[in-house]
């Protein structure tokens, strides 16, 4: 979701608008700083990336916890968002970061409450009916879908790496899928299907925030779509009533969701992106998914068929693809 510099990552490989991961941000400090300290940052930029792919991955393991203390998805998504909220915006305020103009708000403000708000309520959703391991590497099938929509709507071009990329996302899908629906998994077929609306809303999302990324800050960005897809939750809460947690586990996975995996998260990414650059900022956040397995089979007892993992691993592959820099 950053915004001054126009990223050299193709639009398929760029985080959502409102998950400032996308944005664009300063020069690397590689670039800029040639002779001293250049080993020393892109090896932080490294240790930034890989930090905010295991708290973002980790979102997931946190959510499972929290369901198991009795909350509901819109209780938590309402919890989530507004605390991250209120934090990105003391950070915006701290680093003197103004505010967009009215319009650029109320175009975030609906991203946020249409967009932002769907893709979360159908991802968190879809952790109550399929395997966290299995929703993570479902989600990351939406750089290939950027990448369809952004021929369609953006005018980019679909180069031969891009339709190569395509179809072995899809191969990956396939071997994802089938061995649940052929009871070899646990995952409920609307859980797939949430799964696949959360990737397939993502990647709208990213296509409709491309031209408001380039002008706005991203923690200006990050705050009013977090605060906007937190209205939403609230409303529909103060409507039916709240279903808060019950124990002292299921707060702590509450906090460490607003606070670990989305402002920790994003702040670490930042940090990363501005070291080494989006092409491999991107790249290295690949692995993101393969912490939430990793962390779903150590805490969760989860496991995945290993056709699923050859599947996971090629989905991975066709978001490495898109991540490279394209030849005009």
């Amino acid at each position: 979701m950053t915004g001054q510099a126009r990223s050299a990552v193709p639009t398929a490989a760029r985080r959502p608008p409102d998950d400032p991961r996308t944005s664009s941000v300063p020069t690397p400090a590689t670039a800029t700083d040639p002779a001293g300290t250049g080993r020393r940052a892109r090896v932080a930029g490294i240790v930034f990336i890989v930090g905010s792919a295991l708290a973002f991955g980790a979102m997931a393991i946190f959510a499972r916890i929290a369901y198991a203390s009795g909350i509901d998805t819109v209780t938590l998504l309402a919890l989530r968002f507004t605390i991250a909220a209120l934090v990105l915006a003391a950070i915006a305020r701290m680093r003197g970061i103004p505010m967009p103009g009215r319009r650029d708000v109320a175009l975030l403000a609906l991203m946020g409450a249409a967009g932002y708000a769907g893709q979360a309520w159908t991802f968190f959703t879809a952790l109550t009916m399929a395997p966290a391991g299995l929703v993570a590497l479902l989600l990351y099938l939406y750089p290939a879908l950027v990448a369809v929509l952004a021929t369609i709507f953006l005018r980019e071009r679909l180069t031969p790496a891009r339709i190569a990329a395509l179809a072995v996302a899809l191969g990956g899908t396939a071997l994802t899928v089938v061995p649940t629906l052929s009871g070899a998994g646990r995952a409920q077929p609307a859980g797939i299907a949430l799964a696949l609306a959360a990737a397939m809303i993502y990647a709208t999302y990213i296509v409709a925030g491309t031209r408001v990324s380039e002008r706005v800050s991203p923690w200006a960005t990050a705050s009013i779509v977090c605060a906007a897809a937190g209205a939403v939750f609230v409303v529909i809460v103060a409507s039916r009533g709240a279903q808060w947690p019950q124990t002292a586990a299921g707060w702590l996975a509450i906090g460490a969701i607003a606070l670990v995996s989305t402002v920790a998260a994003i702040t670490l990414f930042f940090a990363g992106l501005a070291r080494i650059g989006a092409t491999r900022a991107s790249t290295l956040s690949t692995v993101e998914p393969l912490f939430t397995v990793l962390l779903a089979a150590l805490i969760l007892h989860e496991t995945i068929a290993p056709i699923q993992l050859v599947g996971g691993a090629l989905i991975l592959s066709a978001v490495w693809m898109l991540a490279r820099p394209q030849r005009a």
